[in-house]
């Protein structure tokens, strides 16, 4: 069905399924089909090894699917925006990846899925704040300490800001180390929902994500910054802190990539550091699941590399 250009008929927008489940093992052949199968927007779900290279993900256990289906269920263009989004991240850069991750963020901010959300949830008044990120240097090392604790260090924009701006003058720092950490219970629970969607139009929350990337400058400190996490970290909580070589987590961590439920994608960067850690099967599961991990399976997977 899939080679033969008729799936829409079946599978995604439209019709009445949102995915696919894979059953058996798939002979050779089956292979000939991977490549028409990468720009369908339909999720595809693996239950075999021999699935790996044509699947979105390979499930082991009932639930994985039964809250996969919960997920097409409200945000089936979400699920499909990033099951094919996470297709094409091995033969991507991380820069291209950022762009692309973007785009179709930005794209779904416009759709009815996170359109419906915001009704629901209306965004509130920006409040001021004072030094929602904390800079203190000595001798060749900066450490850089969210300060939003009565939020969880939610990402805002002013955090944002200062940290995008903080890292700017690291990267021009050579030979800095950066640790980077969080006041409070939780080291970053995700993007601060009171702000999500205020922006004037998705066309300019894309270029702003593009010019003020805290991905892209992670990445360009490489081996020179380290993150330490602990709490909830959530959505960009994990999404950046992927992007670092060292990861130094605390027993109490809890990890997960929640913005399926709201219509969204991961928007920090997460398509395109957590596949290079932990494969993008299990980032899409992260992804379509919305499901919280533990530090134990955050480290087992190579999420994270260190429990303190």
């Amino acid at each position: 069905m899939v080679s033969s250009g008729l799936a829409h008929l079946r599978f995604g927008p439209g019709a009445d399924n949102g995915g696919v489940v894979l059953e058996g093992v798939l002979p050779s052949t089956a292979h000939s089909i991977i490549d028409a199968a990468r720009p369908l927007p339909f999720v595809i779900v693996g239950t075999d090894p021999s699935h790996a290279d044509l699947a979105d993900l390979v499930v082991s256990e009932d639930r994985d699917i039964d809250e996969i289906r919960h997920s097409l269920s409200r945000a089936p263009l979400a699920c499909a925006t990033l099951a094919t989004l996470l297709r094409g991240v091995e033969s991507r850069s991380v820069e291209d990846s950022l762009v692309a991750e973007s785009a179709a963020y930005s794209l779904l901010q416009g759709g009815p899925e996170f359109s419906a959300w915001r009704v629901a949830n209306k965004a509130k008044p920006r409040t001021e704040e004072q030094e929602v990120l904390l800079v203190a240097e000595l001798n060749a090392e900066i450490m850089m300490t969210f300060n939003r604790p009565h939020k969880h260090n939610a990402f805002n924009t002013a955090l944002q800001t200062q940290f995008v701006d903080a890292l700017t003058a690291a990267v021009a720092a050579d030979n800095t180390k950066v640790i980077v950490n969080g006041n409070g219970r939780s080291f970053c629970s995700g993007g601060d929902l009171d702000e999500f969607g205020d922006r004037p139009d998705t066309a300019t929350s894309h270029a702003v994500r593009l010019t003020r990337s805290a991905g892209r400058l992670l990445c360009q400190l490489g081996d020179r910054v380290e993150f330490h996490i602990h709490g909830a970290c959530m959505g960009a909580g994990i999404e950046l802190p992927a992007f670092a070589p060292t990861v130094i987590a605390r027993e109490d961590t809890r990890i997960a990539l929640p913005e399926i439920t709201i219509g969204l994608i991961p928007g920090a960067g997460g398509t395109a550091s957590l596949p290079r850690r932990i494969g993008r099967h299990r980032t899409a599961l992260l992804g379509l699941t919305a499901r919280t991990i533990d530090a134990p399976t955050a480290q087992a997977w190579g999420l994270i590399d260190r429990i303190v």
